[in-house]
């Protein structure tokens, strides 16, 4: 069953700052344990653009960083793993769970 990992990192300092050298190693324990199926890093929360539509209709677009939230998501991988419990242990093994972010889970509907 597939899964995406939501890579959320909070918008303050992370108390335990991951080194670049930790992302690389677990990307390599993702692909080489044959999970893989997707996954990127966003580029900076200020090349956001949020798209709403209004009741009549109308789009309204607003640039920039406007999250009200104290966690952005800085990106995501999409596993193939045998059922939620195998997803949430790759899941705690990501460097983004730790230092005050979050790694949220989500089954990818099939339809």
């Amino acid at each position: 069953m597939k899964y995406m990992l939501l890579i959320q990192s909070a918008t303050s300092q992370p108390s335990e700052p991951c080194a670049v050298e930790e992302w690389i190693a677990y990307d390599k324990a993702v692909r080489d344990a044959g999970i893989w199926v997707s996954g990127h890093s966003l580029a900076d929360l200020t090349t956001a653009t949020t798209v709403q539509v209004d009741e009549s209709g109308d789009r309204v677009v607003t640039d920039g960083p406007f999250a009200e939230t104290r966690e952005v998501l800085g990106g995501y991988y999409v596993i193939d793993v045998p059922d939620l419990d195998v997803a949430l242990d790759w899941a705690a093994r990501c460097p983004g769970a730790r230092g005050g972010g979050a790694v949220t889970v989500r089954p990818v509907a099939e339809f």
